[in-house]
């Protein structure tokens, strides 16, 4: 026994050594290489160092402990009858190396156990956190040597996890079982990073990027599964002289370095729950022996089943075969839908695309997922979409000399970008992620064109530029799409750009009611002028008979008053003529002024002509008889003027006779006055 733990001891030494040298390698592969992987299963291994650590104590434990049992065994068989027989019942006072091996496995390991699970869990929590965050992504160098670096590695932990795990099969060798299985562990992970660095270095980097994403989870998986074990062993029953494993030692592991375990605990469970040796049954043995055989024609036949592709009807796929989209003439694979055979995976890879349908990207908002707000109103004062961004414009009407005033505005805009795939090999081999550059792409010339285009209504502005908020959007929507086509086709993103909607320009909700106060006033505005406008014209039309005429009278009216400042005679009798001409040929209220004004005049001109012909015949009539005309003149001054007059002719005889006349109106008849009617 004392020969085992030493002989063991040594191998967890040798293993603990091991174990910093693969550490210590991995991560410097991971500073060289650049791969993610690498420097995450050296932290893996790490915990193989600690794990081996604490073996290499236990069993150092043991082998004292052991030497100190044989020689309290030496000591009682050469006391014989001696004082010392009756001491033998106090001899387990004095079995200190035994003591301190019961308290170790008894108190260190679990505490080392739960030491080790945090660890795993803080780092492979930390590792998957980079890796959610992106920071795993980096420039890979040197991929063949990290690969050749790890197959030894791996190799390496393969041969020595195999030597371990053999040895745990005997009963004082059973704690060699956790280092083993953790040693089997980083060999195989090993052996993944060593394939995945070496298709990478072919232009195949699927296998390294999922390993980006195995490593860490594998780890805090361990890390979990410690803690599990944790708290089982506190509440598992214990039997004298049984083995009890340390909460490190992985059972997953152990599934792994012992396939034969899988079977045998099944053998037993059937055999409990039937009552009877189901797993001495001739089916059961069968099975057993051929599971092997049946796992891996199973698998081969699941991954031949990778040379198998069928291409989507609105599909297109270029097919790789050892990491190259051309043949041996230079040309591509392009393949249109159907099936289709390729080399097994990863020497044959497809990589299919939609290339027949409309793809969209959301320029400058993240749109709703839930259908009820998708179809709500879009009003100014509200939230559009699930997330909007700002974007700036120009604006005109800032005074910049006004303290801490800006010639920019903030707007948003939601702007559906759709395209069409027509290039396949562009699309899918000129950029690692050609959408997200083609996003980039719209974003970029979206801030470059609104930096530059303004909000203002149109009535505004004394350009000819139109607002992104009124009709100018049209016309920014179709330069902008020939924009970002240019731009694309420099760039060799193989897309055409179909449809590009800048219907969702805005403000931010928290300026609507402003923006819509200022778009009020400046409608109001437009109104007025365009009320004044139509006056004009109305007055225009009215007097003069049309605008144009109206316009060619102020024209002839501004030259004449010019004329006369200058004193050029000539002009100005030139200009009157064109005038005069202009104004017989002019309509509507100055036509009829002009006509009533000739109307008039000429009426005025012929009644002062008769006036004076009546006046020159009145004086040949007063000269021929002075007091008859004279008389006559009065009388009919009198009858024209009187002759609205109520006249009273009263004949007396003479002159002492008194008349009374009553000239009161009576405005109610009396009853006295009233005439009898006839009702007959």
């Amino acid at each position: 026994m004392q020969t085992e733990a030493k002989k063991a001891g040594y191998v967890c030494l040798t293993a603990l050594i091991l174990s910093a040298i693969f550490s210590f390698s991995s991560l410097i592969l991971y500073k060289l290489t650049g791969s993610f992987a690498l420097g995450a299963l050296g932290f893996q291994m790490i915990a193989g160092v600690l794990i081996w650590t604490i073996l290499a104590i236990q069993f150092y434990q043991r082998f004292l402990a052991d030497r100190e049992k044989l020689d309290m065994e030496q000591l009682a068989l050469g006391s014989g009858d001696t004082i010392f027989e009756s001491q033998r019942s106090h001899t387990e006072l004095f079995a200190v190396a035994q003591n301190r091996l019961k308290i170790f496995e008894k108190w260190i390991l679990p505490i080392f156990s739960l030491f080790i699970a945090i660890y795993q869990i803080s780092v492979g929590g930390v590792l998957i956190s980079y890796v959610f965050q992106g920071l795993s992504r980096a420039q890979m160098n040197h991929l063949l040597l990290g690969a050749v670096l790890m197959v030894s590695i791996a190799f390496l932990s393969f041969l020595f996890s195999l030597y371990t795990i053999g040895l745990s099969s005997l009963q004082q060798s059973r704690p060699l079982r956790a280092g083993g299985s953790y040693l089997l562990s980083i060999s195989i992970l090993s052996f993944a990073c060593a394939a995945g660095l070496a298709f990478a270095q072919f232009k195949v980097p699927v296998i390294l990027a999922v390993f980006n994403w195995v490593v860490p989870i594998v780890i805090f998986i361990l890390g979990l599964e410690t803690v599990f074990n944790f708290v089982l062993d506190r509440y598992r029953p214990r039997l004298a002289g049984q083995y009890s494993s340390a909460a490190f030692d992985s059972r997953l592991l152990a599934i792994i370095a012992s396939p034969k375990s899988i079977l045998q605990t099944a053998a037993s469970t059937i055999d409990y729950q039937f009552g009877f040796k189901v797993s001495q049954t001739w089916f059961y043995k069968i099975i057993a022996q051929a599971i092997v055989p049946l796992i891996i024609v199973s698998a081969a036949i699941l991954y031949f089943s990778s040379c198998i592709v069928i291409i989507g009807p609105d599909s297109q796929a270029i097919i790789e075969k050892f990491g190259s989209a051309c043949n041996s003439q230079g040309q591509v694979r392009l393949i249109g839908p159907g099936l289709t055979t390729k080399l097994p995976w990863p020497f044959g890879i497809v990589r299919q695309f939609p290339s027949k349908q409309i793809q969209e990207i959301n320029i400058g908002y993240v749109p709703e997922e839930d259908p009820i707000k998708q179809r709500m109103p879009l009003l100014w004062g509200m939230e559009h979409y699930k997330e909007e961004y700002n974007l700036l414009v120009g604006t005109e009407g800032i005074n910049s000399q006004e303290e801490g005033a800006v010639p920019v505005s903030i707007i948003r805009a939601a702007i559906p970008v759709q395209y069409r795939v027509v290039d396949l090999y562009k699309y899918l081999y000129n950029y690692a992620d050609t959408r997200k550059v083609l996003e980039s792409l719209c974003y970029r010339e979206v801030i470059k064109f609104t930096a530059s285009a303004r909000i203002e209504p149109e009535s505004e502005s004394g350009t000819d530029q139109e607002s992104l908020l009124g009709a100018g959007r049209e016309k920014a929507s179709a330069e902008l799409m020939k924009i970002i086509q240019s731009e694309s086709d420099k760039m060799g993103l193989g897309v055409k750009i179909v449809f590009m909607g800048l219907a969702g320009f805005h403000p931010p909700p928290d300026v609507a009611e402003n923006f819509q106060a200022v778009i009020g006033a400046v409608q109001k505005k437009q109104a007025t002028i365009l009320g004044a406008i139509a006056e004009r014209d109305r007055v225009f039309t009215t007097n003069v008979g049309s605008v144009k005429q109206a316009e060619g009278l102020y024209d002839l009216a501004d030259k004449y008053m010019r004329a006369e400042q200058a004193g050029d005679q000539e002009q100005k009798d030139k200009i009157k003529l064109e005038l005069d001409s202009a104004f017989v040929q002019a309509k509507g209220r100055l036509f009829a002024e002009l006509r009533q004004a000739k109307s008039y005049a000429y009426e005025r001109a012929t009644l002062a002509e008769a006036t004076g012909k009546r006046f020159s015949q009145q004086l040949q009539a007063y000269k021929a008889a002075r007091q008859i005309y004279s008389h006559e003149l009065k009388m009919s001054m009198l009858e024209e003027s009187l002759k609205n007059v109520r006249k009273y002719v009263v004949a007396a005889e003479g002159d002492t006779q008194v008349t009374i006349i009553d000239l009161q109106e009576k405005l109610v008849p009396s009853l006295y006055d009233m005439e009898p009617v006839n009702l007959e």
